[in-house]
């Protein structure tokens, strides 16, 4: 496991899409679980640090796309745990609705590739949440009170999480730290207009800490980073 701050860790290794483990007194809480191929590596990452994939309590989902959701259902069976969501990202969770993409229109060779893929790649097993949250509801037993911040954009239901005391953020794709700050691959991204606009209500937040859904926390300098670039993607 690599640490990011007390309590909070993630797991090395795993291809696409970054998993998190939150360790509090009464069990375990993972954020996202990446793809299907990454279910054996959570569950042997876990044994690893001596816990039994029982202890894990909670699965927060930030959202469903495949390589945050792919390995939830394996990870659900193994676990028993309670799966965690924004109420508006039910449908695409159950199976019901395919996420939306961004129009055609809007994508330029490449992106039109990636939504051709996206929009007939089989779907992730339905694994519907147990618990559905609305916007500023607390998660008093996870790292002494996780609040959840609506992100919508990416996917209608996207949700960060946030923990103000501490200033630590999980903010999934709403915003992503690859070669620097950017928003999320057009492609699968349904609203990019919304999803600025959530940019910048993450950025309101002055988290110290930034855990993505794509590439490595940001632990030095998170407020600056997101208040510039949050001021970029919103001009004017």
């Amino acid at each position: 496991m690599q640490p990011i701050v007390s309590g909070v860790s993630t797991f090395p290794g795993l291809r696409v899409g970054r998993v998190y483990l939150i360790e509090d007194p009464d069990g375990l809480t993972l954020v996202d679980c990446g793809m299907a191929s990454a279910a054996p590596r959570i569950l042997a990452g876990l044994r690893a640090a001596g816990h039994a994939p029982a202890e894990v309590k909670r699965i927060l989902i930030t959202h469903a796309h495949f390589d945050h959701v792919g390995g939830l259902a394996a990870l659900k069976a193994a676990t028993g745990a309670e799966v965690i969501a924004l109420a508006a990202e039910q449908p695409y969770l159950s199976g019901a609705a395919r996420l939306p993409l961004a129009p055609w229109e809007d994508l330029g060779p490449a992106g039109r590739i990636m939504a051709s893929f996206m929009r007939t790649a089989p779907l992730p097993p339905p694994t519907p949440a147990d618990r559905l949250l609305a916007d500023g509801e607390v998660l008093p037993e996870v790292l002494g009170g996780l609040r959840v911040v609506a992100t919508p954009g990416h996917t209608p239901g996207h949700a960060a999480y946030w923990q103000p005391e501490r200033r630590v953020l999980f903010c999934g794709d709403a915003i992503m730290h690859m070669r620097g700050l950017s928003l999320p691959f057009a492609a699968p991204t349904g609203d990019m207009a919304e999803a600025r606009r959530s940019a910048a209500r993450l950025a309101e937040l002055a988290p110290e800490t930034v855990c993505f859904g794509h590439g490595p926390a940001l632990t030095q300098g998170a407020a600056g980073a997101l208040r510039t670039f949050a001021r970029k993607v919103n001009p004017g």
